[in-house]
């Protein structure tokens, strides 16, 4: 990922017959499994810094499909500031249609499963990211889908924004609970996320206490792992076989943020670099897994975005979950603690660190997100 892999790179798609194109932002002016998802494919992508015109370059870009946000949404949205940050809304959609009916029964539409909001800072050296628990009861907005009004609430579950009005209804939400306008969107799904861990030779991780959920096929003792795709994606969907969890999301979002880590420093490790043929496998499985906005469904501007954020490690990256606390009329759901909540969104407006008196006290960061595996 570092600079330094840029000649190893280069010379990998001279082999292949493939010149680079992408090109680096200079702002944004342009443009549950999600956030662990969707960072998973960006954090692939910037594998593709070689892919430029030609076969493969074609091929890639066939496999990517978009969503216009910024027609759906027009100009009644948050300030578009170019002050050189980014914000991307990256999720997943727990549809159980198709090859991922295997976990649940498909009842007809798609909610966001996992939500995250990636800020990244001002010269691209660091990012926060910001997880929306899917039980969330918040006001959704006024949406339109496929030319359909779709009636707002005053009191529905985060998920439900996707389900109803789709990704532009999502965006719409989360621009309307943060006051932050979303640059980008990036969605993936079950069995994209399986396929890429398996692509990328699985993903080692350490477990602290024993987890085991029927309801997500996990079963792992104490100790250390190298999870496949399917385990991984078990590991990101449990809530039940987590040691001392309430069942809620709040626990299952602690792993995931702590799966984001171990996959970047995987990815670091991973030996693509010097195998052109596991470097096509790896695009080729990413690219076929997201959807984006269309200012990102495109191979060049995916590797440009990839080469900006090329600098972030995981010792770069802050990961919280938006302020929240168990909703007195139904404990199996979360309400959001406003005044906290509005620090954390007014850090991210000004392009500043958030200040950890944000998350003190909040349901969702007790224990940290080490507390369960490593």
């Amino acid at each position: 990922m570092a600079d330094s892999n840029g000649t190893a790179k280069t010379a990998e798609s001279r082999a292949r017959g493939i010149r680079a194109t992408g090109r680096r932002r200079k702002g944004p002016t342009r443009r549950r499994r999600a956030l662990t998802i969707t960072l998973c494919t960006l954090t692939s992508v910037v594998l593709l810094g070689g892919a430029g015109l030609g076969y493969v370059y074609f091929k890639l870009n066939g496999n990517l499909k978009g969503v216009d946000i910024n027609a759906a949404l027009g100009h009644d949205r948050p300030k578009n500031v170019d002050d050189g940050s980014m914000d991307i809304l990256v999720m997943g959609s727990d549809s159980r249609a198709g090859k991922n009916g295997e976990y649940g029964k498909d009842e007809g539409g798609a909610r966001s499963d996992t939500a995250m909001i990636v800020h990244v800072y001002k010269g691209r050296k660091k990012a926060s990211v910001v997880s929306v628990p899917r039980d969330t009861m918040i006001k959704r907005p006024d949406c339109n889908k496929d030319g359909k009004d779709v009636p707002g609430a005053q009191r529905a579950m985060f998920n439900t924004a996707f389900e109803v009005g789709g990704p532009a209804c999502a965006v719409k939400t989360v621009e309307s609970i943060s006051g932050v306008r979303m640059d980008h969107f990036v969605e993936v799904d079950f069995t994209g996320f399986k396929k890429l861990i398996d692509a990328l030779g699985g993903v080692d991780i350490t477990t602290r206490k024993a987890i085991d959920d029927d309801h997500s096929h996990l079963h792992l003792q104490p100790g250390k792992h190298t999870l496949n795709g399917e385990q991984s994606l078990g590991l990101v969907r449990t809530r039940h076989g987590v040691p001392g969890g309430d069942g809620s999301d709040l626990g299952r979002i602690q792993l995931q943020q702590t799966f984001i880590k171990a996959l970047m420093n995987q990815v670091k490790n991973v030996g693509v670099l010097t195998n052109p043929t596991k470097l096509y496998d790896i695009a080729d499985t990413a690219t076929k897994a997201i959807t984006t906005d269309t200012d990102l469904n495109s191979v060049s501007e995916l590797t440009g975005l990839a080469k900006s954020l090329g600098n972030i490690g995981s010792d770069n990256i802050d990961m919280v979950t938006m302020p929240v606390t168990y909703d007195p009329e139904n404990p199996d759901r979360v309400v959001p603690l406003m005044k906290k909540s509005r620090q954390v969104w007014d850090a991210l407006r000004q392009d500043q660190p958030i200040p950890k008196s944000a998350i003190k006290g909040s349901a969702g960061d007790q224990g940290g997100t080490d507390k369960y595996v490593k």
